[in-house]
């Protein structure tokens, strides 16, 4: 019988996880394989086992297909923030069973997306200024103490490659005199990449997991409010300051110098909360995905 791994930020399948994905600019894709059984008196068994595993797997399908829908809804604003949902009538919307639209639901009230409701169902949450400058901040913190970790663990060499190889990346991205939509696609991605190869090199999944759960914020992410930057005649400095942050990080981890690892990590976050106040005046703020959950000042 094979052994499952479990999954989750700083495990052993998570980590695996993430070198079968795509690296760069590409979408991310997965690997399955399957044991195969050679004697016929387990042919039965097998069969059996096959059932069950496809039916799973399409139970996971469906409940990850519904999950991406209804968050995809909220962001768009076609469910608008403190509107109550009814779990019958999401079923309806998406097309979904019951079974893996609970688990969406549940899930965004884990993100933070949905408020669970006294009398039951749920509420599209909204954000203030300050909810999303407190989520940035708790998630440069939480950055920082990976970094110190990762550094005074000792980071593993296939994950500091790793990180090179995307900074590298990047570094190719920002030498171009210019920035097109499509370069600044590609920036938010690697730069998720690098973000999250810093929360792998600490090996911690309780670290790890918080760091997921606050980066799930619409805001909170690390290329939160790139797009702001997009048509900036200063984006590509920007930019520029923010790489050159990754590369002194790395620099300190590689160093074992936790503290000064940890500082950088936190200072780097300022960057984000600095777009944060940019975006907020920006005329261009309904281009950002969830902007509508923002509450807006009386």
């Amino acid at each position: 019988m094979t052994k499952t791994l479990q999954s989750g930020p700083g495990s052993a399948a998570h980590h695996a996880e993430n070198r079968q994905k795509t690296h760069g600019c590409q979408n991310s894709y997965y690997f399955y394989s399957y044991n195969k059984m050679d004697t016929r008196s387990k042919d039965k068994t097998h069969s059996d086992n096959s059932t069950v595993t496809a039916s799973a797997g399409a139970q996971a399908s469906a409940q990850v297909q519904a999950l991406l829908r209804l968050r995809e809804l909220i962001l768009a604003g076609e469910l608008p923030g403190g509107a109550r949902i009814a779990e019958l009538t999401i079923v309806e919307k998406l097309g979904f069973s019951r079974t893996p639209v609970r688990a969406a639901l549940a899930r965004l009230e884990q993100e933070g997306l949905l408020d669970a409701l006294p009398n039951g169902g749920y509420a599209v949450k909204t954000f203030s200024e300050r909810d999303i400058s407190e989520a940035i901040e708790l998630r440069g913190t939480l950055e920082g103490l990976s970094a110190r970790m990762s550094a005074e663990r000792g980071a593993a060499p296939v994950v500091l490659n790793e990180a090179r190889d995307c900074l590298r990346q990047i570094d190719a991205l920002l030498n171009q005199p210019a920035l097109d939509a499509e370069a600044f696609s590609c920036y938010v991605n690697l730069n998720a990449r690098f973000h999250a190869l810093l929360s792998e090199m600490a090996g911690s999944a309780v670290v790890g997991k918080e760091l997921e759960r606050v980066s799930n914020l619409p805001f909170a992410s690390p290329s939160g409010f790139v797009v702001v930057q997009a048509n900036s005649p200063k984006a590509r400095d920007m930019l520029i300051v923010a790489q050159d942050q990754h590369w002194q990080v790395l620099d300190a981890i590689e160093r074992r110098e936790g503290s000064r690892a940890e500082s950088l990590m936190r200072e780097h976050s300022r960057i984000a909360q600095r777009n944060l106040r940019e975006a907020v005046r920006s005329q261009q703020l309904d281009q950002m995905p969830g902007v509508r959950l923002i509450r807006k000042r009386s």
